[in-house]
């Protein structure tokens, strides 16, 4: 398939530009970094669930990782409360500040010396348009064109899409139940090793994951900060440890997700970056807002990326995420968590009898990771078989 079109300016005239007769400039092509960035498969499984629908055909939705309520009702009465006063005439809604409202960056600090005992700054917060857009500035601020950043595979494969559309080297690190589908520092070693000219710039790690579902403990994070920081690591210099976060509190086991900022020397090494979203535990996936803790060497750059690619999170969203830290809410929240601890009882029952034997712990998030190697060597068509004859959205 054709990936690009040349642009030959020869021998082309206004009229056949304007006529688009045979002009190479009517035939204008996605640039080869686009062309290049694959779909993001679970939101292909999404559409292809939607355009059943659409035909007058039932859907079970179990593809897509988001609470299957809305935000509770007093995170709506805020935000209508905030169109009612810009329908008045007192607010606009209009822009916020690049980092984000006061109020809602003192809540995330707020939410961390509560939940963590770990004190952040607020002016080391940063509102985001969801988590995806704090990974676009984080990867931008943090990695050039050619730098290696390691990842587990299975990941999360929005991350080496970002990346590799803006020319970073992705380095896999394999991981599976051995090691419950989280790196090790032993593993980035070796990843590392790969390339001894070219030491590993990043390591991205998710607690809980997606789409394994599995938690670090405390001294396995932390291990694998401390390597990202030069300890036990051979290569010379640092590398940015970013710490995807986007599934606390939604978690299984006795023992709760840590924070990468909760490692003993995170403040002092500053290589941590903290991604978390208002989508997930606070049920606010379509208002599209997330938060980062950004390390202060990419405090400016991010700010200015920020400036120049998004200008702000949505105010009205900002709003919303804000009351969605009130204590009423919290109660709510928990419930759901309980409910969906209940679903993944049912799940990891039910499905060696369905014939998915070998599962994922599925400590934390809303996933339980399935090995089908015994039934297909194509997952995705798999899938798709799923939902054409039993209706059920699955990725």
């Amino acid at each position: 398939r054709a990936l690009y079109t040349s642009l030959r300016p020869a021998h082309v005239t206004m009229s056949d530009a304007s006529h688009g007769a045979s002009s190479d400039l009517a035939r204008a092509a996605a640039s080869l970094r686009a062309s290049r960035v694959p779909a993001f498969r679970v939101m292909e499984v999404m559409k292809a669930a939607h355009d059943r629908e659409r035909a007058g055909g039932r859907v079970l939705h179990m593809e897509v990782g988001q609470p299957s309520v809305g935000p509770p009702p007093s995170v709506l009465e805020k935000a209508k409360a905030s169109l009612d006063a810009c329908a008045r005439g007192e607010t606009t809604l209009g822009y916020t500040v690049a980092d984000g409202t006061d109020e809602l960056r003192a809540r995330v600090a707020t939410h961390y010396r509560e939940r963590y005992d770990v004190s952040v700054d607020p002016e080391s917060v940063m509102i985001t348009t969801g988590s995806s857009a704090a990974f676009v500035l984080a990867f931008i601020a943090a990695f050039d064109a050619g730098d290696r950043v390691a990842i587990a595979a299975p990941g999360y494969p929005c991350y080496r899409n970002i990346l590799e559309a803006l020319g970073v080297c992705v380095v896999p690190v394999p991981v599976d139940a051995s090691t419950n589908f989280q790196p090790t520092p032993s593993l980035l070693e070796e990843a590392d090793a790969l390339d001894p000219t070219k030491p590993i710039k990043g390591v991205i790690v998710a607690s809980p994951s997606n789409p394994t579902g599995t938690v670090l403990s405390r001294d396995e994070l932390f291990a694998l900060h401390d390597w990202c920081a030069g300890k036990g690591k051979t290569s010379p210099g640092k590398a940015w440890f970013v710490s995807d976060e986007i599934y606390h509190q939604i978690e299984y086991g006795d023992e709760r997700a840590a924070t990468a900022l909760e490692a003993p020397n995170a403040f002092e090494e500053d290589v941590a970056l903290v991604i978390n979203s208002f989508s997930k535990y606070h049920c606010l996936t379509g208002w599209r807002v997330g938060w980062c803790i950004v390390p202060s060497g990419l405090k400016q750059p991010m700010t200015a990326l920020q400036q120049n690619l998004f200008i702000n999170a949505p105010h009205i969203s900002q709003i919303a995420a804000a009351a969605s830290f009130d204590d009423d809410v919290a109660k709510i929240l928990d419930a759901h968590v309980e409910r969906y601890k209940q679903n993944r009882a049912v799940l990891l029952e039910g499905l060696p009898r369905a014939g998915f034997e070998k599962l994922s712990s599925a400590g934390g998030a809303y996933y339980i990771y399935a090995d089908v190697s015994h039934l297909t060597k194509d997952s995705v068509l798999l899938c798709k078989r799923i939902l054409e004859t039993a209706g059920t959205g699955v990725f």
